[in-house]
Formats: structure tokens, sequence, C-alpha cells
């Protein structure tokens, strides 16, 4: 009898001993991006409760849910992949919870290393000119990288001749970026610019004509990972006159390429004009069918060249000008910026164009 107990024990001891052999060989792995459960033989069909109630992985520390994603059964291995991209200096739980019962299988990992190393700086200021009218409406910059908001207020300052911080000089709570979070825009104070308005009788407009005006962007700036800016910036410039008359086409000359070649069209303003506006405000068409090419804007945004994608042919050619584009001082085409509305704007917008011909030949 003794002998019988002491073989099935021995049975017992061997089957608890592959038990845990086998369960060692499961292995979560972290592979580019995806978690993968390794060393478990996937079963045929998905289980009652789906793959989320054996394999789950969590974001951060504490009582969370876990992260949302798809589930795939990859040569031998079931894999994870998460809904949106594994983040920088996250870190991350794997629980692996065997059908049927068994100790979970559990492994942590770390996002990717966040690199801390500065990188983003002020690459561009439009307007690009050191004389700005004293009614210049608003500032653009380009930055080299995505950008933290809610910062402008903080870190963009304009001092005066004497280094002294300008007040109000900003509409208060503006903060607009592109979509990347790389091109800040930035409003002077319309009650200030407006003649008439009592803002603009009391502190008169933010650049004054005939002083001179620095523009100081804190280097503590944080981009999109938190990290400062490689740099400061500085720009000085001079307030000029105010800038009253509306832009006008028949004022603009229009210099058309020859015929057979790549060279430019290129359209001289008599002065500035707003630059993001010249991005995408000026087309060219011919027989009612757009023509494409690159734009680029040179002479401190006072020339707008067009250069085709194709070498122009022979023909009677549009330059297409939306009447909303801009000077400095956002005057339209046959509209001065005083006698703009700023009440319900968005019911007043509305898209009207005009053209300049021109031939090639």
């Amino acid at each position: 009898m003794l002998k019988h107990t002491v073989a099935g024990i021995a049975v017992i001891l061997l089957l608890l001993g592959m038990t845990a052999i086998a369960q060692k060989t499961i292995s979560i792995q972290f592979d580019d991006g995806t978690f993968k459960v390794a060393g478990w033989k996937v079963p045929q069909g998905v289980p009652a409760k789906g793959w989320a109630s054996v394999f789950t992985v969590y974001a951060g520390l504490g009582d969370i849910p876990p992260l949302a994603g798809s589930y795939a059964v990859e040569g031998s291995a079931l894999v994870f992949h998460p809904r949106y991209p594994i983040a920088a200096g996250v870190h991350y739980r794997a629980v692996f919870q065997p059908p049927g019962g068994g100790a979970p299988v559990e492994m942590t990992f770390d996002g990717p290393h966040q690199d801390k190393t500065p990188s983003a700086r002020v690459e561009h200021l439009y307007p690009s000119g050191d004389v700005l009218p004293s009614n210049q409406l608003r500032l653009y910059l380009y930055f080299s990288a995505p950008m933290s908001q809610g910062q402008a207020v903080r870190r963009i300052h304009v001092l005066d001749e004497n280094g002294k911080v300008l007040e109000g000089v900003f509409l208060p709570g503006e903060e607009l970026w592109d979509p990347n979070d790389r091109r800040l825009t930035m409003t002077f104070d319309p009650g200030r610019i407006k003649r008439g308005l009592e803002s603009n009788e009391k502190l008169g407009p933010p650049i004054a004509e005939g002083k001179h005006f620095t523009l100081v962007i804190d280097r503590d700036w944080q981009d999109a990972r938190g990290v400062p800016m490689v740099a400061g910036f500085r720009k000085s410039f001079y307030g000029g006159p105010a800038e009253r008359n509306p832009p006008d086409p028949k004022q603009w000359r229009v210099t058309a390429p020859k015929a057979g070649t790549s060279q430019a069209l290129v359209v001289d303003f008599p002065g500035p004009m707003n630059f993001p506006l010249l991005q995408r405000m000026l087309t060219v068409s011919i027989d009612q069918a757009s023509v494409s090419g690159t734009v680029s804007v040179a002479h401190l945004e006072a020339q707008w060249r067009f250069t085709p994608h194709q070498p122009w042919k022979t023909g009677e050619y549009q330059l297409v000008v939306d009447t909303t584009i801009e000077d400095l001082a956002g005057n339209h085409i046959g509209q001065p910026f005083d006698i703009d509305t700023f009440d319900h704007v968005t019911e007043h917008i509305t898209t009207r164009t005009i053209t300049i011909p021109f031939g090639v030949r």
C-alpha cells in the first residue's frame, strides 16, 4: 500500500512540475507597438467573453479601464493592437489570465523614450519687414516644431524704446493656432486700432508711428513635449504711418511668363500683404480650369510668385483674387478695416472673387 501511495504522489508531483514548466513558458512581449502572448496554445475560436477576458493592457497606474484596440491570432501568438499609438513616457501593464483559471501572467513596459533635447525655435515672423503700420492688425509666428498652447500671453512681449513691457497690446484671450500647432496668429487689439472707438481715443494704437519697438519671445515657452525652446527670439521694428486705403488690384503689376517655359508668374504689390492669405487667396486658371503650381512670396511680402508644375501653354489666363485678401492693416479689397464689423462676423462672411487677365505668348 505504501509503495502505491508513494508512486501516486510521485505522479502528482510530476504533473504539477510539468504544469509549472508549461506556465513558465508563457510570456508577454512588446514588439513594434503591439502586445503579444507567446508560448500559449491559442484555442480555436474566440472565447465566449471575447479575447479581452484573457488578455488586457493598461496605460498608467491605478484603477483605470484597459486600452481600446483589436485582437488577432498571428502565427502561434495572441496579439493586441492598441487603437492609438504607444505614447512616450507612459507606463504600460499587460495581464494575461489563462482560461479556466490559473495564475495570471503580468508584465510591465515603458513607452518609447521621450526626447527632452530642445529643438523648437521661432523660424519666421510675419510681417518680415522692419517698419509696420501703426494700425498693424496681426502677427504670425512660425515655429520649427509643435508648441504647447495657452502660454502666448506669458511668453510674448512687446517692449517700447525704453525696454518697458507694453500692456494690452493684443486682443485679450485670443490664441489662434493652425492644426499642427506650428503657426500662431496674434491679433492686435482692434479696439485700439479702429478710429472713433473709446480705446483708440484713450490709449492710441498699440504701435505708435515713429516709435521703436521690440518683440520678445521667451525661451521658456515649451513645445508640445513640454521642453523649452532652443533659444528665445527678438525682433526690432518701427511704427510707420497707418495704412487706411484698401488694396487696389488696378495698382498691381502682373508680369506674365513666356510660353513653353516654367518661369514664374510675378505679381508686385505697392506694399506688403498678409503672408498666410497670399498662400491661398490668389490662384491661376485658364478656361475656368485651375492651373497647378507652387506659390512663393518675396520682397517682404510685396511680391507673389507662381511657378507652374507644367510648362506654360500659349493662351489667355486669369489671376483669380479672393476679395477678402488683406494688407497688413486688415483692409480688404474695396473695404477699409475701419468700417469692418466684428458683430456676428460669421454671418457677414461671403466669398467673392475678381479676375485679372494676362496672356502667355
